[in-house]
Order: C-alpha cells, then structure tokens, then sequence
C-alpha cells in the first residue's frame, strides 16, 4: 500500500462528509434490519397458521409482505445503491481495501441477496394462491437469504473495528471471524427481530379489516420476537469488551457525544424491552398504533445510536491500525512527513484563483487530503471556528501534534511547511478572506514545527494512551 493514493474528491460545501455517509447509513441499517427481522417474524407466523393456533396469520401475512417487500426491496435497495456511491465519493480507499481483501465474501453476500430478491418476488407474486407448506419454504428461503446477507457484511464491518490476526497475516478468514463477529451478529439479529416484529404492531393497526379483539390476538404473536431483547444488555455488553481498551473508552466516558449515544441507544432498548415484557407479554395490553408507532421510533433512535457509535469508536481509523479516517495508511505517516502530502496530487483546486498566494493553496490541498473528511471549511465542523480562539503559535504545535491534542484524531501526515500552510489558511478564512496575505517562511518557525511533529511521532494518539508512551 502506497501512504496515500489520491482520488478525484466530493465537495459537499457546508456538509459534513461523515454526516451525510453517517445519516444515510443510519436509513439503510434500519431497512436493512426491517428485512431481515421481517423474513424470520413472517416464517413464525406462517408456521403458526399452519399450527391452528393463529387463524389470521396467513391472511395478516400476505398485507406484511407487501410492506416488507415496498420498504426493503425499493428503499432498502435505493439506500444500499446510495451507501456504496457516497462511500466510493467520500471513503475510496476504504472502500477499495474492504473490496480487494474480501471481494469473494462480498461476491458470496450478493448471490445470497440475490437469492432473497427472487424468493421475495415469488412469495408477492404467487404466495397468495400457494399452499400453506410452500408457502412456508419459500418463506424460510428468503429469511435464510436475508440473514446469510447480514452473515457476510456483518464480518466485514466488525473487522473494521477488530481486525484480529488479519493485521500479522492478511488472511480473509482471521479477518472475517474476528473477535467482534459473533457478539455484532447475535447483536443485529435481535435488532432485527424486534424492528420488524414492532413494525408488525405498527401494520396491525393500520390494515382495515379487523376487530379490536383480533388485532389484540396478532399484536400478542407478532410482539413475541421482542422478548429477545432482554438478552442485549448481555450481548452488548460482550460486544464492548471485544473492543480494544482506548475504542471502549470512548463509549464509555472518553467521548461525550459517543457515551451520549451509546446511552441513547441503551436507553431506548431498555424502554422497548420492558415495556415489551411487563405490558405487551405479560399482562397483554393492547397496544395501539399511536403506541406501536412510538415504539418502532425509539427503535430507530436505538439503530441510530448504536450505529453512530459503532462508527465513532473507529476514531482516528476506519480500519483499525491500518487506515486512518483520513484514507492515510498508518504505516505511510513517516513517508508523507518527508515527502509531503500533496507531492503527488494531481487534481486543481477548486476556486484556486480565490486564493492570495500559493501557501494558501498548499494549505487549501491539505486540507482536502487530510481534513476534508471529518471538517469543513466553512461550515459544520469547520476548522476555523474549532481553532478560532488558538493563537497562531497554538495553531502551530496543536496541528503539528494532532494525536495528542484530539487523540482520536490521526496524526499529522505532512511537513513542516504543510502545517505552517494550513495554519495560515485557518488564520485567512478566520480573518474574512482578505485579497492579500503575507507569506509566513520563517526558518525558525518551520525548525519549531518540525520538532514539535517528531516529539509527537507518527503513531495514533489513542494507543498512546491505552498502550504507554510509544514513539514511532
């Protein structure tokens, strides 16, 4: 791997890129999970039909089905298409890792995808006028394929996090069977389950037809699934202790805006849970649109939360000790400190006339290569603001040792005129983008920098923190 490929960039104006690629994530997990909650809750209720013990669910069946297939198969597959275009925008060297180290194991969970489609298609084309034991192995192949779907990115993207012996030997297997794998598996599957068995409340109230007592009698079968859910705080709790130390921090303490999401999520799937044991279960209270509605949404809140979380305690990687969030390889940092970050960019700069003087430019390329990620210019998470009240002298060190003055951030991967670049681009934007700007080469200012970076090294602030002290 070289220390940084460059790729054509997306320039989103006042848009975060993390929050766009964060946001649409979110939507698609949710359906995603939707869908294969779905497939496993409608196998269950067929099964009960054909039991004797549940007469409406076949009829019940078909009306979810069709929501299932609407929501899944046409949002589902309209976000999936989106994540992988904005991913490929924002991200591509991730993107291009997590395809050439596993692209027979992504080929493996588009065959089963598409498995699910047909069998889906099949079930909406035909499943009304089948009898019920084919009705039921069709039903049965498409939660299988749907789950197999979840089996296969499931090991990709706990690898992200917990690469395990991948790291030593690059094997696909020790990369995919993971330490984080079996815990984040068990941990979607029962998101899924309780997802779609809360869309099902929500649908029983919606679809005409029946009677007060009839839909307190699905509500009772479709809400079973939930009861899983108290078996997260467990399952949770063992996937934190798979993270490494310094990731587990962050979710615990060591990051307001992740221990406020991961308090979000907990928070949200307690309410689900004990209200789903004590009220729905226990003492078979009707539930309500307006209440199964409120519900389902919390469980978007906890999806959102969990997955906000799971993508943050990354920080400063998005391939743990190999890529840094910035698409900068971990092992390169060194090579870019002598070479520089831009030495090889070969893409003009966006409105480059703007710009007074050509260390603006420089500094407006390191940003693009380094920060454009995470930060904007003008806008949310902008650089100016966040180094609006440093003096220039703090600019300075801070930038030049970035691991430790956010430690989930990476390290600076430039040199010492690089840094000087994009400190005095930070004090031009800050001061209004006057037509001039003085050129700042003092040789003892460059000396200064330069120090500062070799005492901060090349390696991430956090493992600095969870391992000692390490220079690189």
């Amino acid at each position: 791997m070289t220390p940084l490929d460059h790729y054509p960039t997306i320039d989103l104006g006042p848009l975060m890129k993390g929050l766009v690629i964060g946001g649409l994530g979110i939507f698609h997990v949710f359906l995603a999970q939707f869908a294969i909650g779905g497939g496993m809750l409608l196998c269950y209720l067929q099964w009960r039909h054909m039991q004797g013990v549940c007469r409406l669910a076949r009829r019940f069946t078909d009306d979810y089905f069709k929501l299932l297939v609407l929501v899944s198969f046409v949002l589902g597959a309209v976000t999936g298409v989106a994540m992988w275009f904005t991913s490929i925008q924002i991200s591509p060297r991730t993107i291009g890792t997590m395809v050439h180290e596993f692209h027979w194991v992504w080929a493996t969970e588009w065959t089963f995808f598409c498995l699910e489609v047909v069998a889906g298609y099949l079930f909406y084309r035909y499943g009304p006028r089948l009898p019920d034991r084919t009705r039921l192995q069709l039903l049965v192949l498409y939660a299988f394929a749907s789950w197999m779907s979840l089996f296969w990115i499931n090991g990709i993207l706990s690898w992200q996090l917990t690469p395990g012996g991948w790291l030593e030997n690059h094997n696909v297997w020790a990369g995919f069977f993971n330490p984080g794998f079996l815990p984040s598996l068990i941990f979607r599957t029962i998101s899924a389950a309780a997802i779609a068995a809360l869309a099902a409340c929500t649908l029983v109230n919606a679809v005409p037809g029946f009677t007060r007592e009839e839909r307190q009698s699905l509500v009772a079968v479709c809400a079973r699934p939930l009861v899983f859910m108290l078996a997260m705080p467990l399952v949770g709790a063992w996937y934190l202790g798979t993270m490494p130390a310094d990731s587990r921090g962050w979710a615990t303490g060591g990051s307001v805006p992740m221990t406020l999401f991961l308090t979000m999520a907990v928070g949200s799937s307690t309410l689900i849970g004990l209200y789903a044991v004590l009220a729905i279960l226990r003492q078979r209270l009707y539930v309500n649109g307006a209440t199964a509605s409120l519900l389902l949404a919390l469980a978007f809140v906890a999806t959102a939360g969990g997955e906000f979380v799971r993508e943050g305690v990354r920080k400063p990687f998005t391939i743990r000790e190999y890529l840094y969030s910035n698409s900068i390889a971990r092992d390169g940092v060194a090579d870019l400190r002598r070479r520089g970050s831009t030495t090889d960019d070969p893409y003009p700069l966006r409105d480059q006339a703007d710009y007074p003087n050509e260390q603006l430019v420089l500094g407006a390329k390191v940003f693009r290569a380094q920060c454009s990620v995470c930060h904007t210019l003008d806008g949310m998470n902008a650089i100016a603001e966040l180094a609006a009240t440093w003096s220039i002298d703090q600019r300075r060190l801070n930038i030049a040792q970035l691991q430790r003055t956010k430690p989930f951030m990476p390290p600076f991967a430039g040199t010492p005129a690089e840094v000087e670049a994009i400190v005095q681009l930070i004090g031009w934007r800050h001061a209004g983008r006057p037509a001039d700007w003085a050129l700042s080469e003092d040789p003892a200012v460059l000396a200064q920098i330069e120090r500062w970076l070799e005492e901060a090294g090349t390696g991430p602030g956090n493992a600095r923190l969870a391992l000692g002290a390490r220079r690189q």
